[in-house]
């Protein structure tokens, strides 16, 4: 038999049955300071698929950050199949700003492929696509919700794409939701190279949330588990299938004022049912947001002052709010009750 040859990523030649960290060179800051984005490889002893998971994109979005550095303490990865590259911070630059963007003010996630002599932006996104994306199968992409907005958590999937449909079921988020691939983003251009890309959405900008954190480790293991990368030992099992929704659509405020929420992310609601009302701050007009159709909420803004037009509710369209409730309802205990993803007491 042939051995398994090492895995190269920015020169540096990680041996099968072994994990390091690699820091790829992005750019020096005015003040001589190296940036670099980092990639933990776990290269396997045995042959197998090229993974990887990506997370802080958008600077601001540190709820992926946390959930790489949980994945990558786990000890089900110790006898991992194929390798896995994890980024846990790709946008240093926003990362340390808590920002969204880069200190260009570009959107790392509309600058693919990028180039290497373009701008910042440009430079970071073809050093991505040209050290991990190409040399992958399937990547994982993890988001959050923009500053002041929340998200139920969620899988994104390109339309028309049977097989990352199934493995959006089997990552097991409460909703999947079909999502056209936008020009210059991370999923674009992968899905231009042939690499299928999942993309989980959860939580809040500049936030942590326990159950969103647990829900994308738990999911990122049940992939690389089908995919056979790793036994099913550890791997949290899912007793619901999620709840694929048709489209979705933003409700935004009639008017500026103060905004008092009646519905939250994961309700289920019907067409007629008042989720909000704007008020003015004398209390003299109140303006109410009335859900247009049947569906579950899968964001909203947590922002109690909006103005005229800001996105609020982020509603999705299901076939059937019947059992839909309870589904959610299910899940989120499952989730809850799973046991803690601690340091000392790891799944």
């Amino acid at each position: 038999m042939t051995p398994r040859g090492g895995f190269i990523l920015g020169g540096v030649n990680i041996a099968p049955g072994t994990r390091r960290t690699v820091d790829l060179p992005v750019s020096v800051l005015s003040d001589h300071t190296p940036v670099t984005m980092s990639a933990h490889v776990i290269h396997g002893r045995r042959a197998g698929p090229v993974v990887f998971v990506s997370a802080g994109v958008h600077g601001d979005e540190v709820i992926g950050v946390e959930i790489v550095r949980r994945l990558l303490s786990l000890p089900a990865l110790d006898g991992l199949r194929g390798t896995l590259i994890a980024i846990p911070i790709v946008n240093a630059f926003g990362f340390l700003n808590l920002s969204r963007y880069l200190p260009d003010r570009r959107d790392l996630n509309r600058s693919f492929p990028g180039s290497a002599e373009g701008s910042m932006a440009a430079r970071l996104a073809h050093l991505l696509m040209q050290e991990v994306i190409l040399r992958a199968d399937l990547g994982i992409d993890l988001h959050s919700a923009a500053v002041h907005r929340t998200n139920l958590p969620q899988v994104r999937v390109a339309p028309g794409k049977p097989e990352l449909m199934r493995l959006a079921e089997v990552f097991a988020a409460p909703v999947i939701l079909p999502s056209a691939l936008r020009e210059g983003s991370l999923r674009q251009v992968a899905d231009g190279q042939g690499v299928g890309m999942l993309l989980y959405e959860a939580g809040e900008g500049l936030r942590f949330d326990e159950t969103a954190v647990r829900a994308g480790v738990s999911g990122i293991l049940r992939v690389l588990h089908d995919r056979a990368m790793i036994p099913a030992r550890g791997v949290p099992r899912a007793r619901r299938a999620p709840l694929v929704c048709r489209n979705s659509r933003w409700l935004r405020a009639p008017q500026g004022g103060l905004l008092r929420t009646f519905r939250s992310e994961g309700d289920v609601v019907d067409a007629g049912d008042l989720l909000a009302i704007v008020s003015d701050p004398f209390g003299e007009v109140d303006a109410p947001i009335i859900a247009p159709e049947a569906g579950i909420i899968v964001g909203r803004a947590v922002l109690p002052v909006v103005n005229e037009g800001n996105a609020v509710f982020h509603l999705a369209a299901i076939a059937s709010t019947a059992h839909a409730e309870d589904r959610i309802d299910t899940w989120t205990a499952e989730v809850e009750a799973e046991r803690l993803f601690d340091e000392d007491e790891i799944l």
